[in-house]
């Protein structure tokens, strides 16, 4: 509903107090919003197409959302936009999909997620496909994303540790509704409800494994 999918069967969804969906008066029109609100998806290998260089992508958004006024402008704001994500655009000229790994190209979704200067960005699993030792690094980009350019985020996923360190408010969801909300350390820390006790139990608790491993070692020396 958020990204215009789907329209509401009842209530309202508002952004920076105005209609984003419906029919009110004051609504928020289809071409203000492809600036406002960008998505992140999931797999960043679907993303892109596989048949034009990665930049193609960047340079259209600029040009297309009338963010950039030519081609020069254009580079220029993808560039900035990739520099923000530890990229540039010397770096990925020229290049495909297949050039990269899961995570260089989730941080170009998020480079060109950010050319419009969103106010907001959905970001779909943005961390599920990318390799164990990279989902930090991407999850701090988007902290100081949100704290440096002041962009919201609502940000879906399964990983409550994740979730856990990035969020200033959660919603734990079953079968199509809210079962609990509020702030992480009141709920996470202490979860009323069975399904949000069940998605912390499926966090992985490494310490614990190397602590019985240790007991285990001293036993055999």
């Amino acid at each position: 509903m958020v990204l215009r999918l789907v329209e509401p069967s009842e209530g309202e969804i508002r952004l920076l107090g105005r209609p984003l969906t419906g029919k009110e008066k004051g609504r928020i029109d289809d071409f203000e919003f492809r600036r406002l609100v960008h998505p992140i998806f999931q797999n960043p290998f679907e993303a892109f197409s596989a048949y034009l260089p990665i930049e193609d992508y960047l340079k259209r958004t600029a040009l297309n959302l009338k963010i950039a006024r030519n081609d020069k402008d254009a580079n220029e704001l993808s560039d900035l936009a990739l520099r923000k994500v530890g990229l540039s655009l010397e770096r990925i000229r020229g290049k495909y999909i297949r050039q990269f790994s899961g995570g260089e190209l989730q941080r170009i979704s998020v480079a060109r997620a950010l050319i419009p200067s969103p106010k907001l960005i959905v970001a779909d699993e943005p961390v599920s496909m990318v390799d164990a030792s990279l989902r930090m690094s991407i999850v701090n980009l988007f902290r100081a994303i949100v704290e440096e350019q002041g962009v919201a985020f609502i940000y879906i996923t399964h990983d409550l540790s994740t979730a856990y360190y990035l969020s200033d408010q959660v919603a734990i969801m079953h079968r199509g509704r809210v079962v609990e909300s509020g702030v992480p350390t009141e709920i996470l820390d202490n979860p009323s409800q069975a399904y949000t006790r069940e998605l912390m139990a499926a966090i992985p608790t490494v310490g614990a494994r190397w602590a019985e491993l240790d007991a285990i070692d001293r036993t055999y020396r």
